[in-house]
C-alpha cells in the first residue's frame, strides 16, 4: 500500500496553506511546541488524526526547532477492524509508529447496556491505554485530532447536560500532571478537514463503536449547530471566538470572580476621586 498522493489543483493547495496557517498559528498562540518535544500523535484512523498527522509531519520539515513524531494507534479489538490499514500507511510515510493491541470493545459492550452511550466509558479507557504508552515512550506532548467544531460541540454538551462552562482546551496538563495534551486542529473547521481528507484519499477506518449511535448527545449538539451555521454562517467561528474571550466579571462563577470585593473597590475609587479633586494646581 502506498500513501495518497496529494492533488496539485489550486484549490487543493489553497486549502492545504490554508489548515497549515490554522495549526501553525494555533501551535504558536498556545506554545504548544517547543525544540526537543517527542509528540505522541494518537491515530484513530478516522479523518481528523489522519489530517492532523500530515499536518504535524509537514510542519516538521519547515519549523524553526527540531521535534520528533511517533504515530501511536490503539487496536480496540473492534469486529472486522483492518488491523493492515495503518501499519502499511504509516510504514509508506516512513513515520515512526506503535500499534497498540488491547481488547477495550468487549469491555465496552460487556458494561454498557445496548442503547446507552458508550463515549464515556470508552474514551476513559482509550485515554489510561495512551497515558501508559506515552509513558513507556518518553514522549512529552500528546497530540490529539479534535478540531473547532469538537470543541464548540463540548463547550455546549457541559452547558446543557453537565451545567458546567467548560470545553476542551487547546492546550492541557492532565490532572495527575504527568502529561500535557495538545489539539493543534483546534483552528481548523470540521468542513475543511473533511475537504482534505477526501483529496488525500486517507485510507478511513470507521469505528463501530461510538461512531455506529444515531442518538448521541453529540450528534444532537452537531446537528444543532449545523443548522445554526446554516441559517447564520460564521456563528461557530463566532462561539469559537467567544471562548477566547472571556470575561470573568460578568459571568456569575464566585470562585472564578471575586463579587464581594467590589464595595471596597468602589469606595477606594470613590476616595481616589475626591483626593484628585482636593488637590490644587502648584503655583
Amino acid at each position: 500500500m502506498t500513501a495518497a498522493v496529494p492533488p496539485t489543483s489550486k484549490t487543493f493547495k489553497k486549502l492545504q496553506a490554508g489548515l497549515r496557517s490554522r495549526v501553525g498559528k494555533a501551535i504558536h498562540d498556545y506554545s504548544m511546541i517547543q525544540a526537543g518535544d517527542k509528540i505522541m500523535v494518537c491515530l484513530s484512523g478516522g479523518k481528523d488524526s489522519y489530517t492532523l498527522l500530515d499536518m504535524l509531519m509537514s510542519l516538521q520539515r519547515n519549523a524553526p526547532v527540531h521535534f520528533e513524531l511517533l504515530a501511536v494507534n490503539l487496536d480496540q479489538k473492534q469486529p472486522d477492524f483492518p488491523a493492515h490499514v495503518l501499519p502499511d500507511y504509516l510504514t509508506a510515510l516512513g513515520v515512526p509508529f506503535r500499534i497498540v493491541e488491547q481488547d477495550t470493545y468487549s469491555v465496552v459492550k460487556r458494561v454498557i447496556p445496548d442503547g446507552k452511550t458508550m463515549c464515556g466509558l470508552c474514551s476513559r479507557l482509550r485515554r489510561g491505554v495512551l497515558y501508559r504508552v506515552a509513558s513507556e515512550e518518553g514522549v512529552t506532548k500528546i497530540a490529539l485530532g479534535h478540531h473547532r467544531d469538537d470543541i464548540v460541540e463540548t463547550f455546549f454538551l457541559n452547558m446543557f447536560h453537565g451545567g458546567r462552562m467548560k470545553a476542551m482546551p487547546p492546550k492541557l496538563l492532565t490532572d495527575d500532571r504527568s502529561h500535557i495534551v495538545i489539539r493543534p486542529l483546534a483552528y481548523c473547521p470540521e468542513k475543511e478537514i473533511a475537504r482534505y481528507a477526501r483529496q488525500r484519499q486517507f485510507p478511513i477506518i470507521p469505528c463501530n463503536l461510538c461512531g455506529s449511535q444515531e442518538k448521541l448527545q453529540r450528534v444532537q449538539i452537531k446537528q444543532m449547530l449545523t443548522q445554526w451555521e446554516r441559517d447564520s454562517p460564521g456563528r461557530t467561528d463566532s462561539i469559537f471566538r467567544s471562548l477566547q474571550t472571556v470575561s470573568a466579571s460578568h459571568l456569575a462563577d464566585v470562585n472564578l470572580f471575586d463579587f464581594t470585593a467590589l464595595e471596597d473597590q468602589r469606595a477606594i475609587a470613590q476616595v481616589l476621586e475626591m483626593d484628585e479633586g482636593d488637590r490644587s494646581p502648584i503655583a
